[in-house]
């Protein structure tokens, strides 16, 4: 061999063994989730569109130009005028003016913080709920599980809107009673859902080992099969958070829902049903443009995160 390629042979660097240790960040589960996420336009638009909504209804008391509960800041002078009109004081009401003469937009945002804030909370309390009672359910079994499947059965054959609007007859108006109406609503669609899930964890070998090993149900029920019980929930979680809020505008349209000093999306397009046949149409088009905008969105995020979460339904 000659002395040029004993030469290029010790030249060539020896190859790497990658460590044990390392490990490629862009190839987490995390980053998978967001790749096939971010895969879909139409869900990263609604995911802007959606955290824009979000934005704006935590931070309404600082963007918005006026505090539509204020009296002092409300005049009765200022009612119903059109979109970009201005007021004594020489401001814009860049989408008009309600009844009262409270700026629309920024009635709206305070409309947003309601509205949102009632249904996510009453969402997250409805999942907590349904979810220990689905879990209970699927992980005794038998007879538990027969009682807790007929009363979620009877639950889920009323109309979700009679229900609410029972219950508000007998606990009346109030941010406090909607939210206790939603959740008594929403909990058995989680209950049944986290069900379906646990069942099929539970015959799985990782239960059979725990209950070798002595743990306690509660250890092995939250700390074993309720994690993975979470992608199905998280979707359900989503969608029933949009039901909750077009639900509560219903509620609030027909005048049953929030009292008129806190008005939400649906209580601002019942103020202005009155005025649509005058041509004061902005007083309800824009309310609901902003919920219809809100409820979509919601919808097409829960859509793409059932597509990702469970891999049979990818496209």
């Amino acid at each position: 061999m000659s002395p040029t390629s004993d030469t290029q042979i010790a030249a060539i660097p020896p190859p790497k063994i990658p460590s044990a240790n390392t490990t490629d960040e862009s190839n987490t589960p995390f980053h998978r989730f967001l790749s096939d996420y971010f895969e879909s336009k139409v869900a990263t638009a609604a995911s802007v569109i959606l955290g824009i909504i979000i934005f704006i209804a935590i931070f309404a008391s600082f963007i918005s130009p006026q505090n539509p509960y204020d009296l002092a800041q409300v005049s009765i002078l200022d009612s119903k005028l059109e979109p970009g009109s201005k007021s004594a004081e020489g401001s814009t009401f860049w989408l008009g003016t309600d009844g009262a003469g409270r700026d629309l937009m920024s009635a709206m945002f305070y409309g947003l913080r309601i509205s949102l804030g009632v249904g996510v909370m009453s969402g997250v309390i409805a999942l907590c709920l349904g979810s220990a009672v689905g879990l209970t359910a699927a992980y005794f079994g038998g007879r538990t599980d027969n009682i807790i499947m007929r009363v979620v059965d009877i639950q889920l054959s009323f109309p979700a809107i009679l229900v609410a609007l029972i219950l508000l007859a007998l606990l009346g108006k109030g941010v406090d009673k909607i939210i206790v109406a939603l959740v008594i609503v929403q909990w058995a669609y989680y209950a049944r859902t986290v069900r379906g899930s646990a069942l099929v964890e539970r015959n799985k070998e990782y239960i059979e080992a725990a209950t070798c090993l002595a743990l306690g149900h509660n250890r092995i029920v939250f700390r074993h099969m309720l994690p993975n019980c979470l992608p199905p929930l998280i979707v359900v979680g989503t969608i029933q958070t949009a039901h909750a809020i077009s639900l509560e505008a219903t509620l609030s349209f027909l005048g049953v829902g929030l009292p008129v000093s806190e008005p939400s999306l649906g209580l601002l397009i019942a103020n202005g049903f009155d005025y649509m046949l005058s041509g004061r149409y902005w007083i309800s088009f824009f309310p609901g443009i902003a919920l219809l905008v809100t409820i979509v969105t919601i919808n097409l995020v829960g859509d793409q995160l059932r597509d990702v979460l469970n891999p049979r339904l990818k496209r």
